[in-house]
């Protein structure tokens, strides 16, 4: 909000109206908390899709998560809990990234003083890691006999996602401003042979063939970022191929 009505006093139209835009993504998590709440036999009031329409709707999914600990069982905490971890992890990658990466390019190459995009930008990529480790702590929850990490292991989560996502964008953001348009050909490589890779792991979260292959193109294009482990079993190898397409792709925008 503060970077939209900084956008504007200063009449930078394009980066006013491209800040909204990055905005309109983050409905599709929105969408899916109602769609989610009508199945869990909730029927949405005026009052709960006002809160949706506002982007509020995954707070409310919040204070939910702590009404129901002070009176419920663990089983249902960790369903509440589980549902806005997801839901905030779609909403992030969806809406902080690209907010994230569009501040970051004004920071870098437009505006280099410019101090709310610089804070913008600096709040999105940790709002952005912490929900990856939110989910990260979700699904560990999930376990059977894994207890809940301590807050030293989140700290360490968090520095390291904040870290990763770090380093993709700047070194995105750097070649973007030096070479424009070419940044697209660079990420489109790096998206295809993710893509390509989750297919060929055979990766079977989705049972529908079509839909098979949209999540996987969906996660290539997130492989772009960040590495979401979506498969049970150990990960070293998966991560290993990872991190070794991801340095090379940071070296390749360095060294160009």
């Amino acid at each position: 909000l503060c970077a939209i009505i900084h956008y504007l006093v200063r009449g930078q139209l394009g980066w006013f109206g491209l800040t909204i835009a990055c905005l309109v993504p983050g409905y599709a998590a929105q969408l899916l908390s109602i769609l989610w709440f009508r199945a869990d036999g909730h029927s949405p009031g005026c009052w709960l899709l006002a809160l949706h329409l506002l982007q509020l709707g995954l707070w409310k999914r919040y204070w939910d998560v702590l009404r129901v600990e002070t009176g419920s069982g663990a089983g249902e905490v960790l369903a509440q809990l589980g549902d806005v971890c997801v839901l905030r992890l779609l909403e992030a990658l969806l809406q902080t990234l690209p907010h994230l990466l569009l501040q970051a390019y004004v920071v870098v190459a437009v505006d280099p003083a410019g101090f709310i995009p610089g804070v913008s930008a600096g709040l999105s990529l940790l709002s952005l890691a912490w929900a990856l480790v939110s989910y990260s702590h979700f699904t560990c929850l999930l376990r059977p006999g894994h207890l809940s990490p301590p807050a030293a292991v989140i700290l360490c989560l968090l520095l390291w996602r904040t870290g990763m996502l770090g380093t993709r964008v700047l070194a995105l953001v750097l070649f973007a401003r030096l070479y424009s348009f070419w940044v697209f050909a660079v990420a489109g490589v790096h998206w295809l042979l993710m893509s390509f890779w989750l297919v060929a792991q055979q990766t079977d979260i989705v049972a529908q063939p079509c839909r098979w292959r949209l999540f996987n193109c969906l996660l290539g294009a997130v492989y772009i970022f960040c590495y979401i482990n979506v498969r049970p079993g150990p990960s070293k190898t998966r991560v290993t191929v990872f991190y070794a397409v991801s340095t090379w792709n940071i070296l390749y925008c360095t060294w160009m």
